[in-house]
């Protein structure tokens, strides 16, 4: 039988056991990735990281906002990276915002440059170019509202409970 969790300790340390979402990722990916979603924390939205888009595409992080609205950030961490994967075109209908996220020394240059931009380490995040806005449909909205909710909740209890 599973040890249950001490949800008494820090939820980082809950969430660095939680190793399953991280195992094929690089470590300097792991890092931007962290720092996306502290940045996403200090602007007040709450990001979930490998979220799967309705349309099978599995987005490296998705932030909820307090009003509702969607942002979702590629994070690339390399030249060969960002020239090998061309499928964040299919993510444009599923969010309010687009950001590519890049460590600090990416050249930003050969960047698409219609989308936002964060720069980001293991400690945290900062907007470098403002993604312009885009209006997700109210019925997509709502059902991804929910899906959201739903994995995050189902991610939650398996913390708790690594037997479910």
């Amino acid at each position: 039988m599973a040890e249950m969790l001490n949800l008494e300790q820090p939820l980082s340390k809950l969430i660095g056991e939680h190793k399953k979402q991280n195992h094929l990722r690089t470590p300097k990916t792991i890092e931007v990735t962290r720092g996306i979603c502290r940045c996403f924390e200090n602007m007040g939205y709450a990001p979930l990281v490998e979220f799967r888009l309705p349309n099978k595409r599995r987005v490296d992080v998705i932030g909820l906002g307090p009003s509702g609205d969607f942002i979702i950030v590629e994070v690339k961490v390399s030249v060969a990276d960002y020239k090998g994967d061309q499928k964040w075109p299919d993510y444009l209908a599923y969010c309010d915002q687009f950001y590519f996220g890049v460590p600090p020394d990416f050249p930003n240059e050969i960047l698409t440059p219609n989308f936002g931009l964060i720069t980001a380490d293991k400690f945290g995040g900062v907007i470098y170019r403002e993604s312009p806005k885009n209006q997700m449909t109210a019925k997509r909205r709502k059902y991804q509202q929910i899906k959201f909710a739903l994995t995050s909740a189902h991610r939650l209890q398996r913390l708790i409970d690594p037997e479910i």
